[in-house]
């Protein structure tokens, strides 16, 4: 009976963690459009909540890859690790939204089940190959993301740089609205998938279903969770995205917000789980750099990169925690 109530504590968590990443991750899709006046900000919420939703359920791709390469086998985990995961998880994106720092909810989760896994079953349990193919997906994406802004900003200057720039900023104005629709869409098809794997996973190992395809209930309920969570806004991360990196321009959002969505969808299409705040951050980096490189505060980007660099160890330490608060009071 336990098992069972469990279970449904998975899918309550895995839910609350996407509603979690759709607040803390609004900022993805939205603030280079925000700060830069090219929508509103109460109508680029809602048009994020409805394409991440749209997103959410176009493909599961990733979800099987969250759901059958991080660990060795569905029989090995229960339930109950599941949850300490997901807790490690949500107690990161939480503080990290609280404190306004874009870190990413992939490496969270991430994190929060090798924690769980690695404290109740050892960690041979996990599948060390699936996990550095994830590991290496979420390494690389920034990177590639960081070269694909400066080489699409310095495209764009080369083909408009003849306007004056009130004609520039006027006609990517507009524009704006086109890239931050392909961002928030992109969104929605990658990170969704996240706690779909996760709920997935679950039911397997408890044996409600045999393969680790994903139900439309869970699909429908991740994509709306997503959505709401999207809808309730992430302002903390908006600022430190719109503002705080460097002064950009409707050119210069438009530039990271399209080439942030080629980046995810590419992702998504090889069934590859992406840190859709990193993929933005170095979108923004990598377009900053192009105009000059002291025009990025590197201040706040080195911030950025050591919340990259301790998220993992610290939510999968929360999750172990979680793991032997829950074994003590629950056997």
């Amino acid at each position: 009976m336990l098992d069972h109530y469990l279970v449904w504590a998975v899918v309550f968590f895995a839910l609350a963690f996407d509603y979690i990443n759709g607040f803390h991750d609004t900022a993805n899709a939205i603030a280079t459009s925000v700060s830069t006046r090219a929508l509103e900000p109460k109508k680029a919420i809602m048009l994020t909540a409805v394409l991440n939703f749209l997103g959410a359920m176009v493909s599961t791709g990733v979800a099987k890859t969250i759901g059958g390469d991080i660990v060795m086998s569905a029989d090995l985990i229960n339930s109950g690790i599941i949850c300490a995961a997901l807790v490690g998880a949500i107690v990161w994106n939480l503080l990290t939204w609280w404190w306004g720092i874009p870190s990413s909810s992939s490496h969270a989760l991430i994190g929060g089940i090798i924690g769980a896994v690695g404290i109740s079953v050892g960690f041979d349990a996990l599948n060390e190959q699936g996990i550095i193919k994830i590991f290496l997906s979420l390494i690389v994406s920034p990177i590639v993301a960081m070269v694909g802004g400066y080489i699409v900003m310095k495209l764009l200057l080369l083909i408009f740089g003849r306007f004056s720039p009130i004609t520039l900023n006027d006609q990517f104005r507009r524009m704006q609205i086109l890239s931050a629709t392909l961002m928030a869409f992109s969104h929605g098809s990658n990170d969704a998938q996240k706690a779909m794997g996760i709920i997935t996973l679950t039911l397997l190992s408890g044996g409600y279903i045999d393969t680790l395809d994903v139900p439309m209930w869970v699909k429908l309920a991740c994509a709306t969770a997503m959505a709401l969570g999207t809808a309730a806004g992430g302002w903390k991360i908006i600022s430190t995205m719109g503002t705080k990196i460097f002064k950009i321009e409707t050119i210069n959002g438009f530039a990271a917000d399209l080439n942030s969505a080629i980046t995810i969808f590419t992702a998504t299409f090889l069934h590859l789980p992406v840190s859709t705040t990193h993929v933005v951050s170095g979108s923004l980096l990598g377009v900053g750099s192009s105009k000059r490189v002291k025009a990025v505060n590197w201040g706040v980007a080195r911030s950025m990169v050591m919340a990259w660099f301790v998220t993992i160890p610290l939510s999968g330490l929360v999750a172990a925690i979680a793991y032997l608060v829950g074994h003590i009071l629950f056997g």
